[in-house]
Order: C-alpha cells, then sequence, then structure tokens
C-alpha cells in the first residue's frame, strides 16, 4: 500500500510536470508554457503552445512555439515573437527568431520591428542583434523613425544602440514626415553615419531637397498680361543643394563642392546655379555661408563671389545683406543698391540702402519699422548728394520722407476708434519720376504728382461712424505759389436713425474748413437727413421706392465763386421716385432678364452753379441720387425723369458667358444752367447714354460705352475695348473719343501678348493721340521665363516732358534670377 501510495504522487508530479515546464536557476532560460515535447535524451525542449522564455539575463521572450537545444544553448522562437528587454529599454517584433546564447547574438528572419529606447522605431528584415555589443544591423531595406518625426530610410543599416549611432547606405531623409510631401525637407545620401541623439553626421554624394514653398508658393509675378487676374505667376519652385559630402557639428552644417539652384526639374541644365568650394549653414547664426562661389547661368559662368551670405529658409527677420540690384537711368546713369537689413529687436527693425552711382551721384535710405500690440509705425527717409537738376547749374542735395503710424485707441464705446499720421515730403518737384521708389513700402509710396499729410480719427459703431482730420496737400505741378491746399478741419459723422418695415432714416453731418490757392478759402458745416423705402412690389410686379432728401447748408467764403463773403444758411431738398419692371424668360441654355426702369426727381430750390466742371454721365451712374457728385452742397435742380432700359443674356451653366446691353436718357421740363454742361443732362432731353458687353464667347470680350446727343445726330463719347484670345495670343484695342460740350480727345490703345513657345513671350503696348496725330509711347518686350529666371529686352520710347524729364528712347535687357537678384542694363538710348 505504502509503494502504492509513492507511485500516485511521483505520477501527479509527472503530469503537473508535463503541463508546465520550468527551467530554474541553472539553466539559461525559465521556460512557462502549457504543453512541451522533450526529445535527444532530454537535449531538445519544445514548447508546442503560447509560452514565454526569460532568459538569465533579463530578457524575456514570447511566442507561439519555442524550440531549445540545450547542448548548443540555441533558441529558436517561432509566430507573433515578443522580445523585451526592460533593462536596457528595447522590444522586437518578429516571427522567427534564433539566439545564440552563448555568443548573445539573435537573428531575426523576415519583417522586423523594433523600439528602441523607446524613440526609435525601426520597420527591417534580417536583422542581427549582438546583445553585448548593443549593434543591430540589416542588409535590406530599412525604414526607421524617431520621436522628432525624422523618417530614415536605408538600403542596409547598422545601429550601435549605446552611442545612438545609426550608420548605412543609399540613405533618404525626410523631415517631418507628417506633413504633406510640398511641406517637408528631404535628403539623400550615398553612406553616412549619423548620431540620433545630437543630430550630427558625416555622409557623402548629399542631396538636400528643401520644400517647394522656401521662398514662397508663388515665386513672384511679371506684369506680362494686360488683364490683372491674368497676371502671369511663376511656378512652384524646388530649391535643392547637391554636394560631393556633407557633415554636421551641433549647429554647422557644411556641404563641400556644393551646387544650389531653385530652378524646377527638367530634362536639361537648370536655368541658373551656384557652385561654391564649401556652403556653410550656421543654425545658431541662421546663415546660409558660401565660399568661392560662382553664379553659372546655364551652365556658364558669369559671376564670382569670394564669399556671401543670406539668412537661412527659417529665418523671417535677421539681419544681413540683401539681395543687390543693378540699374540704369538716363538722368542717372548705372547704379548698384546694396540693401541691409538690421533686427533691432523683437517688434523693430530698419533697412539701410545705399545707392552708388556711376556719377557723382550718392543715395542713402532708411526705412525704419516698428510693431507694437496696438499700434503700428513705418517711415522711409533717403538723402541724395550730387544731383544736378537740367534747370539748374550746379549739384545740390535733395531727399524725401515719407511716414505713416497707425494707433488703435481701444475705446470701449466703439467697434473701431483709430488714430492715422501720414506724412509725404520731397525736396524736388520731379523726385519720384527720377528716382526708382521701388523699395519703398507700397502703403507709403505716393503719387508722382502730389504729396498729402494728414492726421485723421475714425471712430465706429455698429450704427454709426465718425471721421475727423486735418490735411495739407502740395501739387507738385503747380506754381510755388499756388500749390498748397490745407483742410483744417474736417470732419464727416453718419448715424442710422430709424429702421422700420417701411424703410430707413440716415443723419450724416460734414465740416471743413479748405484754404487753397493761397488765398481762397470756403467753410462749410453740412447736415443731411436722408429716408429710403424699402422695395414694395405692386400686384403687377413692379418694384417701387422712393427716398427723401434734406440738406442743410451753412457756408462762407473769401475768394470763392461759390459762396459769399458773408454767412449763408440754405435749406434744399430733393425727392426721387423710382419704379422697374423686371421681366425673365428663361430658354435651354440661356436666361432673358429685361428690366424697363423709370426715376421721377424733382428739386424746388436752386443749387450751385457747377456749369463749368467736368462730369461724366453714363449708364453705370445715371439712376443714382447723386450722379453729378455734387452732393457735398448741392441737390441736382429742377424736375426731371430718367427712363431706362437693360437686357442681359446670360448662360445658364456659366454666369461669366453673358451678352447685355443698358439705354437711358434724362428728361426735364425746362434747361437747368446750373448743371454741369459736360454731363449733358441739362437739356430738356439729355445725351442718349448706353453700353455693351459680349462674352459670351472664350475668344471674344467686347465693352462699347456711348453717349449720343440729344438730336440723336452725333456721338460725344465713345469708348471701345475690343479683347481676343486665342490659345497662345492676345490682343486688346482701347478706342476712347469725346467730342461736343464732353471735351476735345481722341486715342486708340494696343495691347499684344504672343506665347511663342513654353518659355518665350512677346509684349507690345502702345497709345496713339489721334487728336495731335502723335504716338504717345511705344513699350516692346520680348521675354524668356521659366520657374527661376526671367530674362527679356524691352524698346522704350516715350514723349512724355516734364522739367528734368524729357521724350527718349531706350533698350534694356534683365535678368532676374529668383530668390537672388535683378540685373537690368541700359543697352542704348537715343539720347
Amino acid at each position: 500500500m505504502k509503494n502504492n501510495h509513492k507511485s500516485s504522487i511521483l505520477s501527479i508530479l509527472l503530469v503537473i510536470f508535463f503541463l508546465t515546464f520550468k527551467v530554474y536557476s541553472k539553466e539559461p532560460f525559465n521556460f512557462d508554457i502549457t504543453e512541451i515535447e522533450i526529445t535527444s535524451n532530454g537535449n531538445i525542449f519544445k514548447g508546442l503552445k503560447r509560452g514565454t522564455a526569460t532568459s538569465d539575463s533579463g530578457l524575456i521572450i514570447k511566442a507561439d512555439r519555442f524550440e531549445f537545444n540545450k547542448s548548443t544553448n540555441i533558441l529558436n522562437a517561432f509566430g507573433n515573437v515578443e522580445i523585451d528587454d526592460q533593462i536596457n529599454d528595447y522590444k522586437v517584433f518578429a516571427n522567427d527568431i534564433t539566439y545564440l546564447k552563448n555568443l548573445e547574438k539573435i537573428f531575426i528572419k523576415g519583417k522586423t520591428k523594433a523600439i528602441i529606447k523607446s524613440k526609435y522605431d525601426f520597420v527591417s528584415k534580417n536583422v542581427t542583434f549582438l546583445r553585448n555589443e548593443k549593434e543591430l544591423f540589416s542588409s535590406d531595406h530599412t525604414i526607421i523613425k524617431d520621436n522628432n518625426l525624422n523618417q530614415y530610410t536605408l538600403d542596409e543599416f547598422k545601429f550601435f544602440i549605446q552611442e545612438s549611432l545609426l550608420k548605412g547606405k543609399n540613405i533618404n531623409v525626410i523631415s517631418d514626415y507628417t506633413k504633406y510631401p510640398e511641406e517637408r525637407d528631404f535628403f539623400e545620401y550615398k553612406d553616412a553615419i549619423f548620431n540620433l541623439k545630437t543630430k550630427n553626421y558625416n555622409a557623402s554624394d548629399t542631396k538636400i531637397f528643401l520644400k517647394k514653398n522656401t521662398f514662397g508658393r508663388n515665386l513672384g509675378s511679371v506684369q506680362l498680361s494686360f488683364d490683372e487676374e491674368d497676371e502671369f505667376y511663376l511656378s512652384e519652385n524646388d530649391p535643392r543643394i547637391y554636394g560631393i559630402s556633407s557633415s554636421k557639428n551641433n549647429d554647422i552644417t557644411v556641404i563641400n563642392k556644393g551646387i544650389f539652384t531653385s530652378c524646377g526639374f527638367n530634362d536639361n541644365c537648370p536655368a541658373w546655379h551656384i557652385r561654391s568650394k564649401k556652403i556653410t549653414h550656421d543654425q545658431s547664426k541662421k546663415q546660409i555661408i558660401y565660399n568661392n562661389a560662382f553664379l553659372h547661368v546655364y551652365n556658364v559662368p558669369v559671376l564670382y563671389f569670394p564669399k556671401f551670405f543670406h539668412p537661412d529658409p527659417t529665418v523671417k527677420r535677421q539681419s544681413g545683406l540683401l539681395m543687390p540690384q543693378i540699374n540704369s537711368s538716363e538722368i542717372l546713369g548705372s547704379s548698384i543698391i546694396l540693401p541691409y537689413f538690421n533686427v533691432i529687436s523683437e517688434n523693430k527693425d530698419m533697412t539701410i540702402t545705399p545707392t552708388f552711382f556711376d556719377s557723382d551721384i550718392n543715395m542713402l535710405q532708411t526705412e525704419y519699422r516698428q510693431k507694437n500690440k496696438s499700434s503700428s509705425f513705418i517711415a522711409d527717409l533717403a538723402h541724395v548728394r550730387g544731383y544736378q537738376s537740367k534747370t539748374s547749374t550746379k549739384s545740390n542735395s535733395i531727399s524725401h520722407l515719407f511716414a505713416r503710424y497707425n494707433l488703435d485707441l481701444n475705446l470701449s464705446k466703439f467697434e473701431n476708434s483709430d488714430l492715422y499720421l501720414n506724412i509725404e515730403k520731397v525736396t524736388n518737384d520731379t523726385y519720384l519720376k527720377i528716382f526708382d521708389t521701388n523699395l519703398i513700402d507700397k502703403e507709403l509710396k505716393p503719387s508722382p504728382d502730389s504729396l498729402t499729410s494728414s492726421l485723421r480719427l475714425n471712430f465706429n459703431t455698429d450704427k454709426s461712424s465718425f471721421e475727423a482730420k486735418i490735411s495739407a496737400t502740395e501739387n507738385l505741378s503747380g506754381l510755388n505759389s499756388d500749390r498748397y491746399q490745407y483742410i483744417l478741419p474736417y470732419y464727416n459723422f453718419n448715424k442710422s436713425i430709424l429702421n422700420f418695415n417701411l424703410g430707413n432714416f440716415n443723419f450724416s453731418s460734414t465740416g471743413y474748413n479748405n484754404l487753397q490757392n493761397t488765398n481762397s478759402m470756403q467753410t462749410v458745416l453740412n447736415n443731411d437727413l436722408n429716408f429710403l423705402s424699402n422695395d414694395f412690389i405692386s400686384n403687377l410686379g413692379l418694384v417701387n421706392n422712393f427716398g427723401i432728401y434734406f440738406k442743410n447748408l451753412n457756408s462762407i467764403g473769401k475768394n470763392y465763386s461759390s459762396y459769399k463773403n458773408s454767412l449763408q444758411s440754405e435749406i434744399s431738398s430733393i425727392y426721387n421716385f423710382e419704379t422697374s419692371y423686371p421681366l425673365i424668360k428663361l430658354e435651354d441654355n440661356y436666361s432673358n432678364y429685361l428690366t424697363p426702369k423709370l426715376s421721377f426727381r424733382f428739386n424746388t430750390g436752386q443749387m450751385k452753379d457747377y456749369s463749368s466742371v467736368s462730369r461724366s454721365i453714363n449708364s453705370d451712374n445715371i439712376f443714382s441720387i447723386d450722379r453729378l457728385s455734387i452732393g457735398g452742397d448741392s441737390f441736382e435742380e429742377g424736375k426731371s425723369l430718367t427712363a431706362g432700359i437693360a437686357y442681359k443674356k446670360e448662360s445658364i451653366n456659366d454666369i461669366n458667358k453673358y451678352f447685355s446691353y443698358s439705354l437711358a436718357s434724362v428728361f426735364r421740363d425746362k434747361v437747368q444752367e446750373r448743371i454741369p454742361n459736360s454731363s449733358g443732362i441739362g437739356e430738356k432731353s439729355s445725351n442718349l447714354v448706353g453700353s455693351a458687353e459680349y462674352t459670351l464667347s472664350d475668344n471674344y470680350i467686347l465693352n462699347y460705352d456711348f453717349s449720343l446727343d440729344n438730336n440723336y445726330k452725333n456721338f460725344e463719347y465713345n469708348s471701345i475695348a475690343a479683347t481676343y484670345k486665342n490659345n497662345n495670343f492676345k490682343t486688346k484695342f482701347n478706342f476712347i473719343e469725346t467730342n461736343g460740350k464732353i471735351g476735345q480727345s481722341n486715342s486708340i490703345e494696343n495691347t499684344t501678348e504672343i506665347k511663342f513657345y513654353e518659355d518665350n513671350y512677346l509684349y507690345f503696348n502702345t497709345r496713339r493721340n489721334r487728336e495731335t496725330n502723335l504716338t504717345e509711347y511705344y513699350d516692346l518686350i520680348y521675354e524668356y521665363k521659366n520657374d527661376c529666371l526671367a530674362a527679356n529686352i524691352k524698346y522704350k520710347k516715350t514723349y512724355y516732358q516734364d522739367r528734368d524729364l524729357t521724350p527718349d528712347e531706350q533698350i534694356f535687357f534683365s535678368i532676374t534670377l529668383f530668390p537672388l537678384s535683378t540685373f537690368e542694363k541700359k543697352v542704348s538710348s537715343s539720347n
């Protein structure tokens, strides 16, 4: 009985042993599995169901099956293998591994995924892992991603875990792989060693492809087409740098024997490139520095730079030299412009721009900018030495000052409350026409014919607005004694005071004191109360509305024809009733709209005498209540009936394809002699004004405006704009003619553009004054342009003369290398 009891206990132990097999202490592995098979006299252990093997060095391996050779100390694991080294912080996922325990070497067959130090993700094949040396390597295609969103693709690699060193061949690197391709930087290396911890590296045969929008998605524009919406935009660039080797050490990256270009890829050589013995990128200074560099245009070296630098693409603001420019002027001669940008602080910077002429003229221009939380300030100051006017016998110094200051007052009672200060000053009347002002900020650049300095306040709520200002305007073409106009002060107030179902009331008040022509002064205080009804539609479909307009004018004048020397107070009003009958007819492909319209207005008072003032009436403004633009101090006097009709035939599938015309005329009970004669609406029956527009064809666009005298015999105004487009050809003619009381002029202008090949254009523009039988100017441009280079030859002939400016005939050659610079040179001149 005793032996039977011992036998039972032994049987139970054997069952437990075979159900759960573990190797402890002296064995190289501890196994935790549910089913095993032992063969070869106990040397071969097989785990047949999923389990865990833990090595005596702390490596945990999970798999569906195990096979361990005790005599060779080799472990094989198959199916959903997971290797976890919690001490060294790495995990490996595979389907088939061989672990040589004596050598601490693991062979991983097939697809392999590894996570190292929770920083680096490896996806590879047939990887070998040396545990003692802490090396991971493979000769198969591998993708590695780090926690900085960089992705490395290699044909073969070796990774030294302890040092975070990656060595590989045929390497592609993507910066921030989560972004769209055009927003990433790409790097290619034949072979390289990377320190993934410090980001330092050494590499051979380097290619760096910067993101396409490094220099802006649109590289710039060339005003070649005569339609603004058709303005030619250069395509996206492909900035890149090639080198025979490269390295990075902390903040310094060096590319040896480098080539840089921003041109797009094509089958030929790029339009331009820079070859440099060494290109250095200093990340701390955010500069790219070129040593011993040659600029090549279509592989021809054209310019040598011993050394130059520019900010790297990440920089928005950095002190340093900007792109130089080379210009030529008939009056000033050839010049080179060398702008320097200086960052003063986070919200302040300035651009200092010296210009050196081949004559004795020198120019120094400075633009200062400051941006605060609630304000901004920009000023442009230039001083020119050695300039001699053609009207003077000696040279002198001239200058300009342009400045603008904007301040948000942040007053709580207003939606907007702003202060604006503007200063414009030059010391020579033709300054803005002679000197190139392309460097002046667009918001500062004044008209070349007049200068205005002003201080203005604006306050707005949802129902009202208030503006107050003082200003001084100088007419640069006027006589010295009569060139100034001062408005001190001016205000304008508008308020919506009542809105209801019938319509709305609006109140406005304007006042100013205007001093001009040395001793002519006018002081005006004008108050308006207007009511404009909402549209109401009759049962017949007539759309009706009416308006009532009241004006209180208070004025006093000195040497001013329209106002008396003593204070005058006047009250006037005008009433307007308007009705229209919109009709529509639908066809298969078109919608037809026909709208007859009537406007009856009357004013029992008188208006100021505007008979000699130039005013233009056309089909666009003839129904406006202030069609004569005199609403500041008068209403159009008398009774009138304005009758018109408008028609439009519009494509149902494309609203931009249509044909339209309109006709309108004004009828009165008697002649009104104070109405501007040039307007043509002061007679009992006015001129017949009309317009037509044709855009039904993709090839033809036609616009026609006219004014026919009240006898319907003579056209006093004709304006024809005709455009023809066909594939690579486009031409536009503008013809304008005025006669009779409207004026006396006759001119025709033509603009033609021809695209010969993909990159070759011819542009022609001329205008002829048919009244004087003289051509005012010719512009002929031949241009070759692609994504990074534009070269053109310009022929310009002008007949304009203004003091220092004389008629001229010139030929220019210019070349633009984006994003480097523009070079323009005058080839010849008639002077």
